[in-house]
């Protein structure tokens, strides 16, 4: 008798419809059907209604660079609690990594037709290839500074910023005043690097024509394979050792110090990842749109990336990229129908994420699956007595 009054009322556990097995599936599917969909381009006539607009593919791989972007971003902020806003300049060094080789591989098609000097260095009077240009006439070459330059920078900024401690908003100010500082330094002419007008006029890449719809496609569906592998290296380190250390360094950073945990190291670790990944969106985004200029510098931009991490859902990964998507779809879609309004939507969202819903559209979504609470079922009768 005393079993039975003391034994808790069986309930059968509800099924998750939104768990991760949901989840894993929608991923799934997405990337399948970003694969699928533009690649019947090449069975398709131009006049089919199934065929994707040559024009559509660069842009929706533009749109994946962002959301690489955004990982890179959602990374440190949303679990270390670093608001870097300084991730359009590591965009940017990977994208001039990238635009410096496409320049070399011009060759005598320029205007100048000069075999060594891209078109805007004969312009300008110079004399010889300065010296950070030699090695880009390399694929290998490319991509390997593509990785190293941004990873390199960060290293060092973040050196310096982490073993000061410097954190909080001071961080995201002087992050800020160093894209502010390489923006201006790039638009000068004597920079080597195209000034104001920046790197433009692409050839080909790896031999293939980069305006051909081959060419564009392809450049997109390694977009896609890159975002799903941005994605699994930002999802092994938070469900790593290393993860739940950003977690508690972002809630508590004193006590996880006083436990003897290295915090600048962490965070110079995490730091130089997200900016490796940011230069990588930059190489695969320079190709796609074709340009790369002081513009992608500016600190706008580095804001612009904060508000699609918040829009999408802080900390959630795949909110991050979600956000990335949805805003630039709609910035494209203002900007051409309502040019005047974009600044103002822009900054709604803002204090919407901010004020109105703080997890994001991911942090709703959860809210919305989550089971509601059950009162516990009461003993029968019987069993009391």
């Amino acid at each position: 008798m005393a079993d039975t009054l003391f034994k808790p009322a069986v309930q059968t556990p509800t099924r998750n419809a939104w768990g991760p097995g949901f989840w894993a599936g929608f991923i799934g599917t997405g990337i399948a059907l970003a694969l699928i969909v533009p690649a019947l381009n090449l069975w398709l006539p131009a006049s089919s209604a199934f065929a994707v607009p040559d024009y559509v593919v660069p842009l929706l791989g533009k749109y994946l660079c962002y959301a690489i972007l955004a990982l890179s971003l959602d990374l440190i902020w949303g679990y270390g609690g670093i608001l870097c806003l300084g991730q359009a300049a590591f965009f940017a060094l990977g994208g001039y990594a990238m635009g410096m080789y496409l320049m070399r591989q011009i060759g005598t098609r320029g205007v100048y037709q000069n075999p060594i000097l891209p078109d805007f260095m004969v312009f300008l009077q110079y004399k010889e290839l300065p010296w950070f240009w030699y090695g880009f006439n390399h694929f290998w070459w490319a991509a390997l500074m593509i990785l190293v330059v941004p990873g390199v920078f960060a290293l060092i900024f973040g050196w310096l910023a982490f073993r000061s401690r410097v954190s909080g908003v001071y961080l995201s100010i002087i992050t800020q005043a160093m894209t502010y500082a390489l923006w201006l330094a790039f638009f000068r002419n004597d920079m080597g690097f195209g000034g104001n007008n920046g790197l433009t006029d692409y050839k080909d890449i790896l031999g293939y024509d980069v305006h051909s719809p081959g060419t564009r496609l392809g450049l997109y569906i390694v977009s896609v394979l890159g975002l799903g592998i941005a994605y699994l290296i930002c999802r092994y380190v938070t469900k790593s050792k290393l993860g739940r250390v950003l977690l508690a360094l972002r809630d508590a950073e004193s006590r996880v110090r006083f436990l003897g945990y290295s915090v600048t190291n962490a965070k110079l670790f995490v730091f130089t990842l997200s900016a490796v990944l940011a230069g990588f969106a930059g190489a695969l985004y320079v190709p796609q749109v074709g340009i790369i200029n002081p513009s992608e510098f500016s600190p706008g931009n580095s804001i612009e990336v904060a508000i699609w991490v918040s829009v999408g859902g802080r900390g959630t990964l795949l909110g991050a990229a979600i956000g990335a998507v949805l805003v630039n779809l709609g910035k494209t879609w203002l900007t051409g129908a309502f040019p005047d309004t974009w600044l103002f939507v822009l900054g709604a969202l803002f204090v919407l994420t901010t004020l109105v819903f703080p997890t994001g559209i991911v942090g709703l979504f959860r809210h919305l699956r989550r089971p509601a609470p059950q009162e516990p079922k009461s003993l029968p009768v019987e069993e009391q007595a």
